[in-house]
């Protein structure tokens, strides 16, 4: 115990020493909040507010009353745009084009075909173009049901059948993009966080033949193995929490109630999250330090150990597109966690038992990585990278 002692004192001692390491490992942690204050502030503006659309029309002297609807919804004509947002919607073009046979064809009932251009590869236009069909679907929904009306019809015989929808989620639920963002930036952190420090530790100290030399004193590879996973995973659990408090503090200054949501995280969700992420931090240091370890210097290291990033990335992304998750999914590493986080932060109760299952099953790939790099340390090959 000693000896584990000394060798962790040791691995902190370098850690911290290393200021640029110590900032690169935090990085994620202060950036992941900011960028979730940013993104949240965009997406409930787009959300709540109708920002203005100018469009170019050929013909709107021959339906005012289109004209009147569409700018009643904040689409104005293209004479209105300010000079400052010229440039942006003459080069978006949006055009709409209104036949001079517009109230002749009104009169005799018949399809009146209005033009509407756009580049639809552009994802700005995207937005414009929907509200720009909403509002002319429903001025032509309305006047179709005047003209019944006045033939003495009840519109609502097109409507038989009225599905009235009842949105039976939390608050919680409704900030789900905050809470997805949150769970991919936590786990982004539990990887990231130790990055530097186990590059440094493993490969690191080999190229500045300190490996050698520890591995040549009185003391088994495991030992050693385990003080610089237990230093690796102290700096990732530093970035979990950093994080968390972070984007704690960033969210409360969103006005999430525009759009009837709330998002806390007490002292229950806190709990629930460090359970998860611990396991997932010293899974993802021993990963690093295996993987660091196999490559033959430091900057090899660097570039394999941080295609491992891309890990907490993906494997929630591609469960997104999944939409009958096979059960194993709840059990394997990331994958599992990412799944019981989702439930977290919708406010569903939490199976403790397949949190302990998920962590136990982490844990478990955790020590067989820390004894197949024991086993590897014996070896000259790895040691001096001979291979």
């Amino acid at each position: 115990m000693i000896q584990f002692k000394a060798l962790l004192s040791k691995e902190l001692k370098e850690a911290f020493r290393d200021r640029r390491a110590m900032m690169m490992a935090m990085m994620m942690a202060v950036m992941a909040p900011v960028m979730i204050f940013a993104m949240s502030k965009v997406m409930i503006k787009e959300a709540v507010e109708t920002p203005a659309i100018y469009v170019k029309v050929t013909g709107a002297e021959y339906a005012p009353k289109l004209i009147k609807a569409l700018e009643d919804e904040n689409i104005l004509l293209f004479n209105d745009v300010p000079s400052a947002e010229q440039a942006i919607w003459d080069d978006r073009n949006l055009t709409l084009t209104i036949p001079d046979s517009f109230n002749q064809d009104m009169l005799d009932g018949k399809t009146i075909d209005i033009y509407l251009s756009a580049d639809y590869s552009e994802k700005a236009n995207m937005s414009p173009v929907r509200r720009i069909n909403h509002v002319i679907n429903n001025f032509s929904r309305a006047i179709g049901y005047k003209r019944l009306l006045v033939r003495g019809i009840d519109v609502r015989l097109l409507q038989p059948i009225k599905v009235i929808e009842q949105d039976t989620s939390l608050p919680n639920s409704n900030a789900m993009i905050i809470s997805m963002m949150l769970g991919l930036y936590l786990l982004m952190a539990a990887f990231m966080s130790g990055l530097p420090v186990a590059i440094d530790a493993s490969a690191g100290e080999r190229e500045r033949n300190v490996l050698e030399m520890l591995l040549c004193q009185p003391v088994s590879t495991v030992k050693v193995v385990a003080a610089k996973l237990c230093c690796a995973s102290l700096i990732a659990c530093i970035g979990v929490l950093l994080t968390l408090s972070l984007t704690s503090f960033s969210v409360s200054f969103i006005d999430l109630t525009k759009i009837g949501a709330s998002f806390s995280l007490d002292i229950f969700t806190i709990t629930a999250l460090l359970l998860l992420l611990l396991p997932i931090c010293f899974f993802a240091s021993a990963l690093q330090l295996f993987v660091a370890f196999q490559s033959k210097n430091f900057k090899e290291a660097q570039s394999m150990v941080s295609m491992i990033i891309m890990l907490p990335a993906m494997v929630p992304v591609i469960m997104m597109f999944v939409d009958d998750k096979p059960k194993w999914l709840d059990w394997l590493p990331i994958s599992g966690q990412s799944l019981i986080m989702e439930d977290l932060f919708k406010g569903l109760p939490v199976s403790w038992g397949l949190l302990g299952f998920t962590g136990l099953v982490t844990i478990s790939l955790t020590v067989l990585l820390v004894l197949l790099m024991a086993k590897k340390l014996r070896s000259e090959k790895v040691v001096l990278a001979l291979s």
